[in-house]
């Protein structure tokens, strides 16, 4: 180096270079080639082809031209990269199963989801396609910033206007330096009515939001299964969804059974998948496939599975789930530009950057459409002097020996503008007729009027955000065609073991100490009522069932605490023990807190939308939430509801917005009402009187009442009977309630209070864990004010601790024999305590 002190050589950090270079590099790829806008939604090569369109004519409402025509225009002006890149881009625009909502319109081989790549540009045409219109609606009033093209010679949109929220509605993914974005397509009505609400509530959460934007809405159906993938990428921005094809079992008359896809998931290439199925069947990976054809044609897909007659096609497509692209995950990563910078973004601050971008794009409009307004009204303003001044002015122009000399005459003598004298110089001799003369008196005023509110839409933002919602409705009211995928309960969407274990009932019991175990219904058989039972549970001397409902081993069973908290099992999840074992500590089997316990047990089947839980607490507090807000419950419980002091929740029931509920209390009162007298509340409210209490009084039951029931009462000492229905008329939520049992000493205080229909069975639990099962429909029916009959007869200081109905129990002739001779024998020795008169 010292021997060349003139050279243009220079010594520089190899190291501090090329993490120069590559910054610049990895930059100029995030900003300017991989990543969406926040604002419209649009890739630099998508916003240039859809400007090149929209500059060449060629709109919706215009013929088709060749895409040739387009993909040359958008390379040489604003996009100096490989043809085929821009066309392959401008094919992905076009086609329905990649699309939400297509921005171009294809007139030729476009490709198909088979996979097959579409036809050479020279042969296919294209034009916008009518939503993306709105993209650029406005462009020419000065709504958006321009910047120099590649080379300088070309101005291009920094951005476009875009009337809808396209990153959301057509999503986008993109592989950077670095860094990626993968957003998924959402249905455009629910994005719409989302930003209204945030539009009127700057304040909306995440979860309020979500009551709008459901999840998801790919443009080839299918299913989601589960919602806690979607909570947590509208939460965090990050997050993983399963997605699953929507498939039917047919049964043919024969008794065969036909697997049918009809759906695919996003993104999913049917040949591959129907290949992938053949391999597995031909590899023996799957067995059970007699046929596997494509019977898809321009009316839709369908994928036909012949099932062998042997063969399970529930467990047949479970496999499938699980080997093939049937059931694929979709990695939301929500990363979009934000003022030229890369930022992951959340469900709510994705809408909050377009709707401020979509106040500047009203905000110019407005500022664009003033100044025209009053710039014509300023001509008006010269206009209506010179028809004023008529003689003076062509007095004035007849003596003018140039048109400069008569313009400044009309500048000077008439304290005109340049542009008004103008005005007045181009003015036609036809407008100085009358009706002319109203004309531009009429224009005038009217300009008045629109400068007053354009300049009022400017000096209020809530104006501008009523013009947001208007037009976002008017396109809500264009495009919107529904949801397409739907989205299915399933935890976090995963294939359970659940699938290979048979659907069976099974009897679920809990104990005071907290021991939980599952066994086959069929375990106990039905006895009459005074019988002594079996013994149903092995208890410790201090332990007794608390808990025991029926279910099957493939339902979702809710534990709700004391402390208002709410856990979940599925049925096979319960540890099966023989009848004499005491079971599994609960603790081992949810994540219960010190000092909280199981209050109440209920089996959901499905979270369905437009179910509800009905929730009563022991100081007669109801509140009433929607199912589908357990759907996803985390290992550790979720709140169910909120408690007051001293308080704890004692029931739970399952309804469906149109039952009438009751409330019993121990001593002996029960009141009815409607459900609807309770307005559906979110998971965490606390509720409202459901009845008034007095004195040490409290709420022992609470139950769904139909006309077709009786309420069963039991009492502590085991007396019990049923009143029909009609006895408890309809009274108003916070009443005191009717009397329903004559309460004293030998009866005692009530502990349960439930709704029977006389084609079930009832299990009675004592305090000493002795079961005995009854079939209701020999429990005596009486009145309200009376004091029942002997249920199950108890020894000294024995008590009833629970009881609970149970499916009616189908016996043989023999067990059916046995029982009778038991009922005679019982009927004689308790006939002297039958009745109790009231």
């Amino acid at each position: 180096m010292a021997d060349l002190p003139n050279s243009n050589i220079k010594e520089i950090n190899l190291s501090q270079e090329m993490r120069s270079s590559f910054l610049d590099y990895a930059m100029s790829v995030i900003v300017a080639r991989a990543l969406p806008d926040v604002r419209d939604g649009l890739k630099p090569v998508h916003r240039r082809i859809l400007y090149a369109m929209n500059d060449l004519g060629m709109t919706s409402d215009k013929a088709f031209k060749k895409s040739a025509r387009i993909v040359g225009e958008v390379i040489g002006k604003y996009h100096p990269h490989g043809d085929s890149a821009v066309y392959e881009t401008m094919v992905r625009m076009a086609q329905d199963f990649s699309y939400r909502n297509m921005l171009v319109e294809g007139h030729g081989n476009f490709g198909s989801v088979d996979g097959d790549s579409a036809a050479a540009m020279r042969y296919t045409e294209a034009r916008m396609s009518k939503i993306s219109m709105e993209l650029v609606r406005d462009l020419n009033k000065d709504t958006i910033d321009y910047k120099d093209n590649y080379d300088g010679s070309e101005r291009e949109p920094a951005v476009l206007p875009a009337r809808f929220p396209n990153l959301l509605v057509n999503g986008s993914s993109g592989i950077a330096v670095g860094m990626a974005t993968n957003i998924p397509p959402h249905q455009l009505g629910e994005v719409i009515n989302a930003l209204i609400a945030l539009s009127e509530d700057a304040d909306i959460t995440i979860p309020e939001l979500m009551e709008y934007i459901h999840g998801p809405d790919f443009p080839t159906a299918g299913l989601i299964v589960g919602r806690s993938g979607i909570r947590r990428a509208y939460e965090t921005g990050r997050g993983s969804i399963i997605m699953r094809a929507q498939v039917e079992i047919e049964t043919k008359a024969n008794g065969r059974e036909t697997i049918i896809v009809n759906e695919l998931p996003f993104q999913v290439n049917k040949a591959r998948l129907i290949e992938r199925i053949a391999e597995l069947v031909r590899d023996k990976k799957i067995e059970g496939l007699t046929d596997l054809r494509d019977e898809s044609d321009r009316t839709g897909m369908r994928i036909v599975m012949e099932v062998r007659r042997d063969a399970n096609a529930n467990v047949i497509l479970n496999n499938l789930y699980k080997m093939t692209a049937l059931q694929t995950s979709f990695g939301i990563n929500m990363l979009a530009l934000v003022d030229g910078q890369p930022k992951v973004l959340n469900l709510k601050q994705c809408l909050y950057h377009y709707l401020e971008h979509q106040k500047v794009v009203i905000r110019r409009r407005t500022e664009f459409e003033l100044r025209k307004a009053e710039a014509r009204a300023h001509i008006l303003e010269g206009l209506r002097i010179a028809l004023d001044h008529i003689d003076a002015i062509i007095s004035l122009i007849r003596g003018s020996a140039t048109t400069e000399i008569a313009r400044n005459g009309l500048m000077e003598q008439f304290q005109l503008s340049e542009k008004q004298a103008q005005a007045i110089l181009d003015m036609r001799l036809q407008r100085l007729t009358g009706l002319e003369r109203e004309k531009i008196e009429e224009e005038y005023q009217e300009l008045l009027k629109v400068i007053a509110e354009l300049k009022a839409i400017l000096a209020d933002e809530e104006k501008v955000l009523e013009i947001i919602r208007e037009e976002l409705l008017e396109i809500k009211e264009r495009f919107d065609d529904g949801r397409r995928t739907e989205i299915i309960a399933g935890g976090l969407g995963q294939i359970e073991d659940e699938d290979l274990i048979p659907r069976e009932q099974i009897v679920v019991t809990l104990t005071h100490n907290g021991y939980i175990k599952r066994l086959p219904i069929s375990t106990y058989r039905s006895q009459k009522r005074g019988g002594r039972g079996v013994q149903g549970m092995g208890t410790n001397d201090d332990d007794f069932v608390e808990h025991l409902i029926t279910t099957s081993t493939h339902d979702t069973i809710l534990f709700f605490t004391n402390k208002g908290k709410v856990y979940r099992a599925k049925g096979y999840e319960i540890p099966e023990y023989n009848r004499t074992a005491k079971g599994l500590p609960i603790i081992n089997l949810l994540g219960i807190e010190k000092g909280e316990w199981i209050n109440t047990i209920i089996r959901v089947e499905e979270f369905l939308e437009d179910w509800y839980l009905f929730f009563a607490t022991k100081q007669g507090i109801v509140k009433r939430t929607p199912v589908s807000a357990f759907a996803n419950i985390r290992n550790n419980g979720l709140i169910a509801l909120g408690l007051r002091e001293n308080d704890e929740l004692i029931s739970v029931q399952l309804t469906d917005n149109n039952k009438h509920i009751i409330m019993g209390t121990k001593n002996g009162l029960l009141i009815r009402f409607n459900e609807t007298d309770v307005r559906s509340m979110g998971r965490t409210a606390t509720g409202v009187k459901g009845i008034t209490l007095s004195g040490d009084d409290e709420v022992v039951g609470m139950e769904i009442l139909e006309e077709s029931h009786d309420v069963l009462v039991v009492t502590k000492n085991g007396f019990g009977k049923r009143t029909p229905a009609a006895e408890y008329r309809i009274q108003t939520r916070g009443g005191k309630g009717l009397i329903t049992s004559n309460i004293t000493d030998r009866t005692g205080t009530i502990v349960a209070v439930e709704t029977v229909d006389g084609d079930e069975d009832l299990m009675i639990i004592t305090g000493g864990g002795i079961l005995i099962r009854m079939d209701v429909a020999d429990i005596s029916v009486l009145g309200r004010n009376t004091q029942g009959v002997t249920l199950i007869r108890l020894g000294d200081e024995e008590s009833v601790a629970t009881v609970a109905k149970v499916e009616k129990e189908v016996e043989d002739e023999t067990e059916a024999e046995d029982k009778e001779r038991q009922h005679v024998e019982d009927a004689t020795v308790n006939e002297s305590d039958e009745m109790v008169d009231e």
